[in-house]
């Protein structure tokens, strides 16, 4: 078992990591562990594992880490193991995976797996595989310009911090998009394989990243004043039923912006298209 982890995540992170592999040494689990060196690097590590016949590779940090990992497992037969380590964890709350050392070291020793249908953002710089969501317009805003020292520090409240900033800072300018060949245009936009939203908020009740298509969540309202309104709404989960919110499904969305963020990793490139992977992931499950 090959375990890929990030380790500029920080200390209670790396704590978290090192008491799920006691367990596992504990009871014999033979695993390797290999530590990433530069943005992408995962994908590098766990397309060798791929190539090289492994069997499962683990993904130990967050919703980023876990679509670099899945990008180097896209069309293999390896599965993909999770050890949520991140902010959000939002697949691992989408998934219902444990968070406990003992019982994610057990859902990796057992290996039972599902498939995970991932998304693949295409753009002039490249193809970016997405597990939970892309997102354009303000959120994207607030992931690349959040600092990753005070992320580290204090975890969500970075974000909220940071949003604050940019309600003053950021033009809120209409996004053109296309969503199954129909042109619409929105303050911002969110597509989604999942129910979840920057946690365990709900944004798209109905939505699973176990199956082909997406939901796009298109946020009409726009301004400081919106952006503060839907922010309140988030932990109240009540995003989903705020004023100015529209939710379509859709199996190929084309969004008109350079800048976008993808499991809630800055991301950039050009005029965005979504479609779904051309086959699902083997994920193990609890």
């Amino acid at each position: 078992m090959l375990i890929i982890y990030n380790p500029a995540a920080g200390r209670r992170r790396a704590q978290r990591l090192w008491r799920v592999l006691d367990v596992m040494v504990h009871n014999g689990v033979k695993l390797e562990l290999a530590e990433t060196l530069h943005p992408g690097h995962a994908t590098e590590l766990a397309r060798d594992a791929a190539n090289a016949g492994r069997r499962l590779v683990v993904a130990a940090g967050g919703d980023g880490t876990i679509a670099e990992v899945a990008q180097g497992l896209a069309g293999s037969n390896t599965a993909l193991g999770i050890i949520p380590l991140g902010t959000a964890n939002v697949l691992a709350h989408e998934l219902n995976l444990p968070f406990s050392p003992v019982a994610v070291a057990a859902a990796l020793a057992f290996g039972r797996t599902r498939a995970l249908w991932p998304g693949v953002a295409h753009t002039e710089s490249g193809e970016q595989v997405f597990v939970q969501m892309i997102g354009a317009g303000f959120d994207a805003e607030v992931v690349h310009h959040v600092s990753p020292r005070l992320k580290r520090a204090i975890g969500k409240g970075a974000y909220v911090l940071q949003g604050m900033r940019e309600s003053v800072r950021y033009d809120f300018p209409k996004i053109d998009i296309s969503i199954d060949g129909v042109d619409t245009a929105a303050g911002s936009v969110i597509v989604t394989k999942g129910r979840y939203y920057a946690g365990r908020h709900t944004l798209a009740a109905d939505a699973t990243p176990m199956a082909p298509g997406f939901t796009v969540a298109l946020f009409d309202r726009a301004g400081p004043l919106s952006a503060l309104a839907y922010g309140a709404a988030l932990p109240l989960n009540m995003l989903n039923r705020m004023p100015g919110i529209r939710l379509q499904r859709a199996e190929e969305v084309r969004i008109n912006t350079r800048r976008t963020q993808a499991d809630g990793d800055a991301f950039s490139g050009g005029p965005t298209v979504i479609r779904n992977a051309t086959s699902p992931i083997q994920v193990v499950m609890a």
